[in-house]
């Protein structure tokens, strides 16, 4: 039973005791204690004053009175206005702690064959260019938000849709095509989704080149727009490729074989995956043909240009084209079918698309539609919609080739965390080969900190330098902490010095003590609250409050050199403890911290 239950048994017969009314849980408040006052755990009285028939201070001082005479939970108390502040005894401490020294994965509920099942899609990558730092924001909140999901007990699908047709790809496509020379990633010794990139950014080149030219002319940028010949091409390769043209198809394959190596490495060096990858050539044709049944059915309607449309006027939004006048489909088109499709593949209980906030309306008409077409879970899909990242110098534009790529900034952080660490002398007792594995640990946990830190729903802008920062609040800070931990329970091992299972009741504990296993006890309410509220971010900022308390605790009181021996084993058990919650919240980050630094 844990301390707030206990509180909860002792304030219920406190109150039948001194009133004589039966009261549930749910009219007694419990919260934590303000820092600026004495006490651990604080009961509010104000919603008991009906019952009492007194003031706050009053019914305060008889239920505090009781709960201090009547049981061993309570060791002191104190009444401000109407908050009962409440000390709880030494020994509850020493016992909550023995409590969580017997659960190796506290906080973290295993999923049962009952459990509901979650898929979360993520990335969605186009084969027209390499991973860039958007990509990596979202990729990072997709994982952690799958390992907290599973954290909470849920069966989770990790899934990606890669946009791998459109006119985008037909742009790389056709630039190769026309100015590529038959250069391949073996022959130009480039990352395969870097080549395709590059094509990408010289089909934009030339595009602006012509539309210069034409409006030169005196063509307004419409008539431009609407005359390019290059544009045209591009529109044509698309039509040629849903056609089914051999050469354009063939072509498709071997550049976007070429992309899938790059994106596979990028994973890997991020530490991300899937259970499983649907792609959009597989699935657009489900959606065209599920869109054809809605307009038969007279869900949708067509113009007299044979474009087929969602009259979504009625639910407070406007015309939404499913298909274009020559009847390719459009982005809504694919993820109707990819939907269908997911739901046919998997018994999913609810499905989470992470997509940044500029796709809301999308999801918004994406549920719309599904439930007007019939399918059951149209309702219930959830946009996790999260904020932009950004760099000092500003926003990114992928045409313009101003992106920040993935794989540059992963060892852009790798080399950071090198020169930091070996100016710190932070390596200097490991071997290369150790130092490396860690400094790689370093930049990229830092990195996957830094941004998963930041509440998902708001812009952030991300400073590779002020990432990495041993003594603030970063990924480096954190993962140094649990090295510092993990020495010190090398050294007690050294000297022979056991860590018991168990700590005797009676050990003596003192107030930063006690304030760290309240801490270490509230994980597994963070987990939940994650979980709930779909943000990393609540993990991050309790593991760096976690690590703050310790550190404190550290400096303040020595460990290994503590006289009395029950106080030592029981740092020591705290010790391991912390070290043990680091990693949990860490790992469901995605982020792994080392054991030496």
């Amino acid at each position: 039973m844990t301390i707030e239950q206990q509180l909860f048994e002792g304030v219920k017969a406190g109150i039948q005791h001194l009133y004589g009314i039966e009261v549930t849980e749910d009219q007694i408040q419990i919260q934590k204690t303000k820092k600026e006052f004495q006490g651990h755990l604080t009961l509010v009285t104000f919603p008991l004053l009906r019952i009492s028939k007194k003031s706050p201070e009053q019914t305060g001082e008889e239920i505090g009175a009781y709960l201090k005479e009547q049981t061993s939970v309570v060791a002191d108390f104190n009444v401000i206005k109407g908050f009962l502040n409440l000390t709880i005894a030494g020994s509850c401490w020493i016992q909550l702690l023995n409590e969580l020294n017997e659960q190796p994965e506290y906080g973290i509920q295993a999923a049962t064959a009952q459990s509901p099942l979650v898929m979360i899609e993520y990335s969605s990558p186009n084969t027209n260019k390499p991973l860039h730092l958007g990509h990596i924001r979202n990729n990072l909140l997709g994982y952690s938000l799958s390992e907290i999901m599973k954290a909470n007990g849920y069966k989770v699908v990790k899934t990606n849709i890669v946009n791998d047709r459109g006119i985008h790809i037909c742009k790389s496509m056709l630039a190769w095509k026309k100015w590529g020379e038959g250069v391949t990633p073996a022959s130009s010794g480039k990352k395969g989704d870097h080549l395709v990139g590059e094509f990408y950014v010289l089909f934009d080149k030339h595009y602006k080149e012509e539309l210069k030219a034409l409006e030169a002319k005196g063509l307004s940028k419409e008539e431009a727009e609407n005359q390019s010949a290059l544009m045209a091409e591009a529109r044509e390769m698309l039509r040629l490729w849903e056609a089914g043209d051999a050469e354009v198809v063939e072509l498709w394959k071997t550049m976007n074989s070429w992309v899938y190596e790059g994106f596979d490495e990028t994973y890997r060096k991020l530490g991300v995956d899937f259970d499983k990858i649907y792609y959009e050539s597989q699935t657009y044709l489900e959606g065209k043909e599920t869109v054809l049944e809605g307009l038969e059915k007279g869900i949708f309607y067509q113009r007299d240009d044979h474009s087929v449309w969602a009259d979504l006027t009625n639910d407070g939004l406007d015309e939404k084209l499913l298909l274009r006048s020559d009847g390719t489909s459009v982005y809504m088109t694919q993820d109707i079918g990819t939907a269908k499709l997911r739901f046919k593949d998997y018994p999913i209980n609810k499905m989470v698309y992470v997509v940044g906030n500029e796709q809301n309306y999308h999801f918004q008409v994406l549920s719309i539609l599904l439930d007007k077409l019939g399918f059951a879970f149209g309702k219930g899909l959830v946009h996790f919609s999260y904020g932009m990242v950004e760099l000092p110098e500003g926003k990114m534009k992928s045409r313009e080739g101003t992106v920040v790529d993935a794989d540059d900034l992963i060892e852009e952080m790798t080399s950071t965390a090198r020169e930091i660490s070996e100016e710190l002398g932070k390596l200097d007792k490991l071997s290369k080969e150790d130092a490396d594995e860690i400094i790689r640990m370093i930049g990229l946990g830092s990195l996957k900190y830094f941004i998963l830190k930041v509440d998902p729903r708001k812009n952030m802008t991300f400073n590779p330098k002020e990432s990495i920062d041993f003594n603030g609040n970063t990924g480096s800070f954190i993962q140094y902490t649990h090295a510092r931990i993990c020495s010190v329970l090398r050294k007690a091992e050294e000297q022979n010095i056991e860590i018991p299972e168990q700590l005797d009741t009676k050990t003596l504990i003192n107030q930063k003590e006690e304030g760290l296993v309240q801490l270490l006890a509230d994980y597994s309410g963070i987990v939940k609250e994650a979980g709930e509220s779909f943000s990393p971010a609540c993990i991050a900022n309790y593991v760096y409050d976690l690590v703050k308390e310790f550190n404190q605790f550290y400096h303040d009181y020595s460990i290994l050199n503590e006289a009395d021996e029950s106080v030592k084993k029981m740092r020591l058990v705290l010790s391991a403890n912390t070290a043990k919650i680091i990693k949990s919240g860490m790992s469901l980050l995605g982020i792994k911290v080392p054991e030496r630094m």
